[in-house]
């Protein structure tokens, strides 16, 4: 077919597409071209969203404004025309993408380019760094506890009291998130991340010049107030500067590097005592604090505070010197208007109101099977564990290979979660944790009532294996991911501040009573119940998780805004939105 015709047929369908009425659905053949989002969004579904710019994608089967029973007949196009349409386009009939370039359409500069994504690279990879020093923190008792009891070492200390120095930093962690929420409102979310610096820098030497089991809780209590802080902090900051399109793999990068402080301090503590460890831990938070300076303020926070001009200047540092931000900046001026429009100064009364408590319940209920799972119980033990198996395998040994796998599985889960979706991860991760700690449940079980396990002792090793795998592609990270995603702007920091000392809640019930009921109950019976918790975490995504991915935080509010008011959680409205098509950010254990 001639171009000519092609642009006339383009010309026909874009003025029956402009003249269809508000209310009309869609059956049969959709447009997406480069006109505003008021007309985009209203004449697209939630599955059809692809940018294109001088180009028109049409779509066999997308929902558009109904178009066979268009009120004005006479401007429809005639089943000649749709046929040209679909003979020239054999793909159509499969639902693949296919476009027809307009000449009459003048192209447009891209809002970014590949190279405008260094800068936001860069951006994620400085704010990474803490998450780093965050995953070398928390997997730091696992072999600090073992060598404090050494002969060598000169301090000893009791079961309690290693339970305590294990659960105080997920305990400080708490009020971490609590602080947390007010500081990256007023300070800013990047100086809020700087902070961080201070105290992980000042727990470890604490730890370091030691004397007393005292001073080591003191500096495990500061780390985690850190942690706290910073687990609330990074999610946001990445979910404000990072644009859709790489929002998933970028925001992964946290994750990737935290797991890297966990086999970092895995591998150190094979050869180094809990003093040396403690002296390496001091000294990862100052690259992380030198290049966190270089990068700017969120846009959002700048809005928020009323300078649009320095917005402005920090969209165009994170998009690149040629990128084209101006409607990437009046999209945000508009979700910061429509939000604030009713301005209520009881920020917790609106959290809870109905407007705002779906995304809320659904953030909550992601970090309580988060961590219900157990894995702080497996990491913050991970070599208590192995031995009270009697693993044929060296303890320490067993903890590397479960670090290594740990960041071999976050970088598989960065490289899928933009192309399978936050939902698919979620269900293959809650799958292969609820089968695996069967398996550990099953063996601790015949292990405990004297059965002869010696000829599995391998059992374990690879039973964690595919447990920390499963864990780090899906409830590790995304439920972090999906808290700078899913809460509204309007009360993001203080919502986030709740959910992360939620989770830091959780973290310390799991962390102090595992021990206590392994011993009470039996190792078996706590990895039965993680295993059950897991199991309905799966049920949990399928009835309450929403899909974001390649989805604006402005467009994600409004869809979940939408759900609540049309649907009022029913099954049926939350498959049709929840369609399987798209911090703590760091360690995926956390």
């Amino acid at each position: 077919m001639c171009l000519s015709t092609k642009s006339l047929i383009y010309q026909r369908l874009e003025s029956i597409i402009s003249n269809l009425g508000e209310g009309e659905e869609s059956i049969l053949i959709g447009v997406k071209s480069r006109d505003p989002p008021s007309i985009i969004s209203s004449a697209t579904s939630s599955n059809a969203s692809v940018a294109t710019t001088g180009s028109t994608s049409v779509l066999l089967g997308v929902k558009v404004k109904k178009y066979l029973k268009s009120s004005n007949k006479q401007d429809k196009l005639t089943q000649k025309e749709l046929n040209i349409l679909l003979a020239s386009q054999p793909d159509m009939e499969s639902g693949k993408k296919i476009e027809m370039e307009d000449p009459s359409v003048e192209k447009i500069p891209q809002t970014s380019s590949r190279g405008s994504l260094v800068k936001q690279v860069l951006a994620a990879l400085a704010v990474s760094l803490g998450s780093m020093v965050v995953g070398f923190s928390s997997a730091f008792t696992s072999p600090a506890l073992e060598s404090m009891n050494d002969e060598g070492s000169r301090l000893h200390i009791t079961a309690s009291e290693a339970s305590w120095i294990g659960s105080l930093m997920p305990l400080s962690a708490l009020f971490g998130g609590i602080i947390g929420g007010p500081l990256i409102e007023n300070v800013g979310r990047r100086n809020t991340i700087i902070m961080t610096a201070i105290p992980f820098c000042v727990s470890f030497l604490l730890i370091y010049f030691a004397q007393h089991v005292s001073l080591i809780m003191a500096g495990r209590s500061l780390t985690g107030l850190g942690v706290g802080i910073a687990s609330l902090a990074l999610p946001v900051y990445l979910g404000e500067t990072v644009e859709a399109r790489v929002r998933g793999t970028l925001g992964l990068l946290p994750t990737t590097l935290g797991n890297m402080g966990i086999l970092v301090s895995f591998t150190a503590g094979t050869y180094l005592d809990w003093t040396n460890l403690a002296l390496l831990g001091a000294c990862l938070p100052i690259p992380f604090f030198i290049c966190t300076i270089l990068i700017p303020e969120t846009p959002t926070w700048f809005i928020n505070r009323g300078n649009e001009k320095k917005a402005e200047a920090s969209l165009q540092w994170l998009r690149g010197k040629k990128a084209n931000v101006h409607e990437e900046m009046a999209n945000i001026l508009k979700a910061h208007k429509e939000a604030y429009h009713e301005q209520n100064d009881n920020v917790l009364k609106e959290l809870f109101s109905k407007k705002y408590y779906l995304p809320f319940v659904i953030s909550i209920g992601l970090m309580f099977f988060q961590q219900f799972s157990g894995i702080n119980a497996v990491i913050f033990y991970t070599v208590t564990i192995f031995k009270d198996a009697g693993s044929t395998i060296d303890s320490n040994l067993c903890s590397i290979i479960v670090g290594a796998v740990n960041l071999a599985s976050t970088l598989v889960a960065t490289v899928l979660i933009d192309k399978l979706g936050r939902k698919i991860l979620l269900y293959i991760s809650n799958s292969l944790m609820t089968v695996t700690l069967l398996i550990l449940g099953g063996f601790f079980y015949g292990k405990a009532n004297g059965y002869d396990m010696e000829q599995y002792g391998w059992v374990p090793l690879p039973a964690f294996v595919i447990f920390i795998f499963g864990f780090a592609i899906g409830a590790g990270p995304i439920p972090w991911l999906m808290m700078g995603e899913i809460l509204p702007s309007k009360v993001r920091g203080t919502a986030a501040s709740i959910v992360t000392a939620f989770n830091w809640t959780c973290t310390f019930i799991v962390t102090k009573t595992f021990i206590d009921m392994s011993k009470a109950f039996g190792t078996h019976s706590a990895f039965l119940m993680f295993a059950i918790i897991c199991a309905i975490g799966l049920i949990f995504t399928y009835k309450m998780v929403p899909e974001t991915q390649g989805r604006t935080l402005e467009d994600i509010e409004n869809n979940l805004m939408a759900r609540r008011r049309s649907s009022r959680l029913s099954i049926k409205s939350l498959k049709k939105i929840n369609s399987l098509a798209y911090l703590k950010p760091f360690p995926s254990m956390l």
